[in-house]
């Protein structure tokens, strides 16, 4: 099975439904499917061929949902970009993938400035401007009815590049029809007329949940920026039932004072992914929006792998903390954790998460280097930390480039964190590692308060001692109201926290 072929039968038998919903402008199945064909036609005329990858760099809209289904039409590999990135790193994510055209939104093409100079296969930068919508006119919307095999690629997303250049993740058809279909195997069903709210770009995260609402003849409603007020009011009044939502974002939501007196009653699931997520936002969410919150575990290199509904998450079952877990191994994924030499350790112990799923990448494109460091015989290697318990709860303790070694003790920062958010005076925290002269390196945290707050650091550095034990406890704590530095995801950037703190030192690791 293809995705342009299972999109199109899709239409077949939901034509006259809403599928595409942004602002005022609503979009039937049909619809959107002949704007798709228009811009398919229009991008094959242009010389491109199936297989041929091209760029994006856009927000959520009417154009990305086009390009979305045009890509999948001319069977050609989506390559997202991410706006407001260096020129440098936009370079070698089209390079690297040798796009042969990058489509943009108006407002971000300048960031393209100079780029064909600099890359001889880029031969087309397509800009979206007052003039798109006669342009799109101009092409039929007939099919052009190319050849699609499941094993072609479909889109190349890029990691974060925490450890060097982004690199570039390729995803099959075949895969990234798994890992759509794995995602939603636990969800309350999807029902033809549902309705499906993106708040990060289709083009990345939430772009999972596009094609199995279109495939299932539900509406996919697009929010071009988040803002909590906006966002509450779209699940209100656009009758939502399902979101992907990332913990940062579902934190701003249930701080907005009027979140208590709205109406959530027609969600049926809202799925917190992309980041940890501390148990107070969890509880919180949970009295706002009801018993509708889902919690997934998975990478861009291999998801879903573990899932949990509320019955599930906010639970006492004995032998598992379900509320500080990540959720339970979904049937179709095999999940071990692995020592240091890449072998399986005892149930209950610490190491290295390995997984095995069909939505898994078929490897980093145009470096096999990278992906046999990665992939090992068939297991990606996520480079997180974790345990899995008696019941099949997966815990991520941390990322292993994140772990603090303090005196020969291994310190995970999200245990930390995840204290510190548990006080009603702390929005959100992030915990690092900074240079000390006897232990070598020791936690060191940066809180973001509510206005008026009266927690001190003191009394956050002795919760912490209580809980977690003295060695545990953060050397220092920073409170600020400035919200933490977040990746174009939503996931905090502690590495730009933990920069200024090591200056002068060759490796940001400390020995003592």
């Amino acid at each position: 099975m293809d995705i342009r072929s299972l999109m199109r039968r899709a239409v077949q038998f939901n034509g006259s439904r809403e599928a595409i919903v942004h602002g005022d402008i609503r979009l039937t199945f049909e619809q959107s499917w002949q704007r798709g064909l228009r811009l398919a036609n229009a991008l094959l005329a242009m010389g491109l061929k199936p297989g041929d990858r091209v760029g994006s760099l856009e927000d959520n809209g009417i154009p990305a949902a086009d390009f979305f289904v045009a890509a999948a039409v001319a069977n050609l590999v989506r390559v997202p970009l991410y706006p407001r990135n260096k020129g440098e790193t936009h370079v070698h994510m089209l390079g690297h993938t040798g796009c042969r055209a990058v489509i943009a939104a108006e407002e971000y093409v300048a960031e393209l400035d100079g780029l064909q100079d600099q890359l001889p296969a880029l031969e087309r930068i397509i800009t979206r401007d007052d003039g798109y919508e006669d342009w799109l006119a101009g092409f039929p919307d007939t099919d052009p009815d190319v050849p699609v095999d499941p094993d072609d690629y479909f889109i190349i997303r890029h990691t974060g590049g925490t450890t060097g250049l982004p690199k570039g993740v390729a995803y099959t058809h075949r895969a990234w029809l798994a890992a759509g279909r794995d995602w939603m195997y636990l969800f309350p069903p999807i029902e033809p007329g549902d309705r499906c709210l993106h708040i990060a770009p289709i083009s990345h995260g939430s772009g999972y949940f596009f094609v199995p609402m279109w495939l299932s003849g539900a509406a996919n409603v697009l929010l071009d920026h988040f803002d909590a007020t906006a966002t509450m009011d779209a699940i209100e009044n656009e009758q939502i039932q399902y979101l992907f939502i990332v913990p940062a974002i579902l934190n701003m939501m249930n701080r907005d004072p009027k979140a208590r007196s709205r109406d959530f009653s027609k969600l049926k699931c809202m799925q917190v992914g992309a980041a940890p997520i501390a148990d107070d936002t969890a509880l919180t969410a949970r009295e706002i929006f009801g018993d509708v919150l889902w919690q997934g575990y998975g990478q861009t290199e291999a998801v879903p792998v573990t899932m949990m509904g509320p019955r599930q998450w906010f639970t006492e079952i004995e032998g598992s903390e379900p509320l500080r877990s990540c959720g339970l191994i979904l049937p179709f994924a095999d999940v071990e954790i692995w020592d240091d030499n890449n072998k399986p350790l005892a149930q209950g112990k610490e190491g290295q998460i390995s997984v095995r799923c069909d939505g898994q990448m078929a490897g980093f494109w145009d470096d096999e280097a990278a992906t046999a460091e990665r992939v090992v015989d068939g297991w990606v290697l996520t480079g997180d930390i974790g345990m899995i318990d008696r019941n099949g709860y997966l815990y991520l303790l941390d990322r292993a480039g994140d772990m603090i070694v303090s005196g020969g003790y291994n310190i995970y920062p999200a245990e930390l964190e995840n204290v510190l958010s548990d006080h009603d005076d702390v929005v959100e925290a992030a915990v690092f590692a900074v240079p000390d002269e006897r232990w070598g390196e020791t936690p060191m945290a940066v809180c973001t308060v509510i206005e008026g707050a009266k927690v001190t650091a003191e009394e956050l550095i002795g919760i912490c001692a209580d809980a977690l034990g003295s060695y545990k406890r953060p050397k220092a704590v920073e409170l600020t109201t400035d919200p933490l530095p977040k990746s174009i995801v939503g996931k905090v950037q502690r590495k730009v926290l933990r920069e200024p703190y090591w200056e002068g030192h060759e490796r940001r690791i400390a020995g003592n």
